[in-house]
């Protein structure tokens, strides 16, 4: 049998990274993972790098670019006739992408000496300190004994009773993924983060897309006035947007799928898909972990209990990402997998959930950290705004990417910056400088007195930080 000082269950984000550190540090590292691609080869980096973050952002890419040559470059005096769509070789670019990180990971496996074991992982028991791990692959079952386990499972899609995912007509993240044909009509249950990006894509490829949301309001985790403006963009871009929907049931056929639902206003609805993607949230992996057998505490959700230490209730057993408590982001995963890596190795490791960044890789882009507006009211603080638009911006009207605006809120106390929120191209990379505030604690004048390359993009977020005193210069 062999020994390891760390056995890491789940090469997601949060596990291969802790592995990673954890070796860099030291340790004797073993990383348990089941993923098999479709040629059904062992495939490392679980939903993200597989069916998640990684495609969707090769298709989103591809399908702005179609969209782009189609209703946007005519305005830069590029035209172009019989533009054709080829979404098989789509698909492979898709793949291609896919392979390559995937097989990275396992190359970084290879050079920090992490033992890679391809199968289901499971707590057996704890004998003499050590914790004896199965692994079992198929027909083959093996078991490895640790001195510490870290759960990093990750998350699998949340289902709907009565509309189960078969991935040919009722599809999943890694269904909407990997259509052979742009479908003519495509419902979408839900509108997070997935329901939009997966809506996005094959809407810009040409299908008529119907988003059924069951929440009463769009983007409620979003500041009300990126989601009103979202709203509006995303409208105008031929999505259909339905907020306060019951649905009824769902009836999946040969031909399509028929959804029956009752509408924010009482109506009965009644409409016929192609093809639907059910995007209503996922729920944490720990089926098959072997948590009723040696004790290990989940709570009400599903999730692994833990502690602020990633401490679970049972000793030298841990757990990170989405398989407990906060929010499901590979970002989050990978740094609570340095964090914990560290903090085994006797090193006081920070992490600060109030500065996570959250991004929605639409177009016009999605992304904030901190405090909403509506957030700052219920908790009765008292605060200031800043506000700038990217109508204003050479470098935005250069791109022909000037909708949306950036959102600055402060203390009105301390001017200490408590949010901020982009709608606008490539809020996703214009959010790390909000992050990288935050954490050091700027306030919005300390952005303000900061000096912006000009053009860029980044003006606009400066603009903003200067508005929150009324001193725009541009405004």
């Amino acid at each position: 049998m062999s020994n390891y000082d760390v056995v890491v269950i789940g090469a997601g984000p949060g596990g291969y990274i802790a592995a990673i550190r954890a070796s860099q540090l030291g340790f004797k590292v073993a990383c348990i993972d089941a993923w098999k691609n479709k040629e059904g080869k062992a495939s490392l980096g679980g939903t993200c790098l597989n069916v998640g973050c990684i495609p969707s952002k090769a298709l989103l890419q591809s399908s702005e670019n179609f969209a782009q040559l189609q209703h946007d470059f005519a305005d830069h005096g590029i035209t172009a006739e019989g533009v054709k769509l080829d979404v098989a070789k789509m698909l492979s670019r898709k793949d291609k992408i896919v392979d390559k990180l995937t097989g990275g990971i396992g190359f970084l496996f290879k050079k920090n000496k992490i033992d890679s074991l391809h199968g289901v992982g499971r707590l057996v028991k704890r004998e003499n300190d050590l914790w004896q791990v199965e692994v079992k692959d198929g027909e083959k079952v093996d078991v490895v004994s640790a001195t510490r386990v870290i759960i990093a499972t990750g998350s699998s899609p949340r289902q709907i009773p009565g509309a189960e995912v078969d991935n040919v007509n009722i599809l999943d993240n890694e269904g909407a993924l990997s259509l052979a044909a742009v479908p003519a009509k495509l419902g979408v249950i839900g509108a997070g983060v997935i329901g939009l990006e997966m809506g996005s894509v094959w809407n810009r490829l040409g299908s008529q897309v119907t988003i059924l949301e069951a929440a009463p309001a769009f983007l409620g985790a979003a500041d009300e006035a990126v989601a009103k403006e979202a709203t509006k963009l995303f409208t105008k871009q031929g999505l259909s947007i339905n907020t306060g929907v019951k649905i009824n049931s769902v009836n999946s056929t040969e031909t399509g799928v028929t959804v029956a639902y009752v509408d924010s206003k009482g109506n009965e609805v009644t409409a016929a898909f192609d093809k639907l993607i059910v995007a209503v949230g996922r729920v944490p992996n720990t089926n098959g972990l072997g948590a009723e057998v040696v004790g290990l505490q989940l709570n009400d959700r599903g999730q692994v209990e833990i502690n602020d230490h990633w401490e679970t209730n049972l000793p030298n057993v841990y757990a990170i990402g989405d398989v407990v408590r906060g929010p499901m982001l590979a970002h989050k995963a990978m740094d609570e997998g340095v964090a914990l890596a560290e903090q085994l190795a006797g090193q006081k490791p920070h992490l600060d959930f109030n500065t996570i960044p959250w991004v929605i890789y639409t177009n016009p882009e999605i992304a904030w950290v901190g405090k909403t507006e509506q957030q700052l009211k219920a908790d009765g603080v008292e605060y200031k705004v800043g506000k700038s638009v990217f109508g204003a911006n050479g470098r935005a009207l250069g791109l022909g990417m000037a909708d949306g605006f950036v959102k600055v809120l402060a203390c009105a106390k301390t001017d200490r910056v408590l949010g901020v929120h982009l709608i606008g191209p490539f809020a996703s990379e214009m959010i790390a400088e909000a992050v990288m505030a935050m954490e050091f604690r700027a306030a919005s004048e300390d952005i303000a007195r900061i000096v912006h390359a000009h053009p860029s993009l980044s003006e606009v977020f400066h603009e903003a930080a200067l508005s929150v005193d009324k001193r725009a210069l541009h405004a």
